[in-house]
């Protein structure tokens, strides 16, 4: 069946042009000159360097931005270029969303900023990983791990950049594994309802739930975080092997592939958001989102040779770096990687905190270490601390 390509109906496409031939304005986009930040007298905008341009150019620039390169998006273990890291799927997320604002009038300054922060915080190994760092913190605290509340932090907390808030909103907010037909935001006037929300998602894994973005750009990346993924996970998962060449995907309202999923969803965002103080998707088209989403889960995410892998090695691996790291904080042991390739780092960074790192919750630092590592390095430090050890990671070649 030949792909399917909707496109706008030809009404929108006519209100749109007379719009903006009368320069109508719905004024919609978020207003620069209510930007808040924990300290107003800094980073004041500039006629060549507006408030949310100055989050990227600082999201962009900051110590963990890099990592991005070698963080698993799905499938981890693969010397293949052609499969998706983290950093592709921030640029995605972007682009996409950026495509979306333009048409329907917002700050695409703004949805650059939280994009490209959007998952900064996230663990090696994807989801999984983050699953099982979650698991030990929360077994040592009580407290839990999300890698969106976590993004936050890194550029907030470990990195005071005095980030605007609403991006950082928008970045807490994005978790797009949790789908809605509507995306009515939620205003946030004030630093405290962000720390507030944070330390809720902290205690209740069950909050991060209810998170909804106080911009209308923060309600589209959110969408498009899914938009960016769904598809692309389909192509990376025939490219790894986890499913054969040939494979059938099933025909949805969105269709089946890549370009057919993002272009049909883009489309139908825009018919059906067009001058709204909304984000919204027609029931047909949520619905199809939702059963590509499911139909990922049962044949990608949560495919048996991966899980296997995840649970029978990167666990325990994961298990046995946490209790070495925390035991050489606990003991002062400073020749440790924990203090020489983070602790100084962050001590001795040019973005400076009003407190020392060291004086953070002890499970809180090992967490925010593993959290910043890269799949490579998080095997690296491993094999380095643990070299006579029975897991092992063996990664498929190029020509395997």
């Amino acid at each position: 069946m030949k792909p399917r390509y909707e496109k706008l109906s030809d009404a929108l496409q006519e209100r749109i042009l007379a719009d903006r031939e009368k320069n109508v304005d719905y004024k919609l986009a978020f207003d620069e000159s209510k930007i808040l930040r924990r300290d107003n007298s800094r980073d004041k905008a500039s006629l060549w360097r507006s408030a949310t341009v100055r989050d990227t150019d600082k999201i962009i620039h900051s110590p963990f931005y890099n990592r991005y390169q070698d963080k698993t998006q799905v499938f981890s273990f693969y010397k293949n270029d052609d499969i998706s890291h983290r950093a592709i799927h921030v640029q995605l997320v972007s682009l996409i969303a950026r495509n979306i604002g333009s048409m329907l009038g917002l700050n695409l300054n703004l949805i650059e900023a939280i994009a490209l922060g959007h998952d900064i915080g996230h663990t090696p190994f994807g989801h999984a990983g983050e699953r099982f760092l979650n698991e030990i913190y929360h077994e040592k605290t009580g407290r839990y791990f999300s890698h969106n509340i976590h993004s936050a932090r890194v550029l907030d907390k470990i990195y005071p950049l005095n980030l605007s808030l609403q991006t950082l909103n928008g970045i807490i907010s994005h978790n797009g594994e949790f789908e809605c037909c509507e995306y009515v935001p939620k205003p946030m006037e004030s630093f405290s309802e962000l720390d507030e929300q944070i330390e809720k998602c902290n205690l209740d894994i069950q909050y991060n739930k209810s998170l909804m973005p106080s911009t209308l750009e923060g309600c589209v990346v959110r969408v498009c975080d899914m938009i960016a993924y769904l598809g692309k996970d389909r192509q990376d998962a025939v490219r790894a092997k986890i499913l054969p060449s040939d494979y059938i995907f099933e025909d949805t309202k969105i269709g089946k592939m890549n370009s057919e999923i993002i272009n049909n969803l883009v489309v139908n965002i825009i018919e059906n958001s067009y001058g709204k103080n909304y984000i919204m998707l027609d029931k047909e088209h949520y619905d199809a989102l939702a059963a590509v989403k499911k139909r990922n889960f049962e044949i990608i995410y949560k495919n048996e040779i991966i899980e296997k892998q995840y649970n029978e090695t990167i666990r325990p691996m994961m298990y046995e770096l946490y209790n070495r790291l925390l035991s050489d904080i606990e003991n002062g042991n400073t020749s440790s990687k924990i203090f020489t390739h983070h602790i100084n780092r962050i001590e001795n960074s040019y973005y400076k905190r009003e407190t020392s790192y060291l004086d953070e919750e002890k499970n809180q630092i090992v967490v925010d270490y593993i959290a910043s590592m890269t799949d490579d390095y998080f095997i690296d430090l491993y094999n380095y601390l643990f070299p006579k050890s029975k897991y092992k990671i063996e990664y498929k070649g190029y020509f395997e």
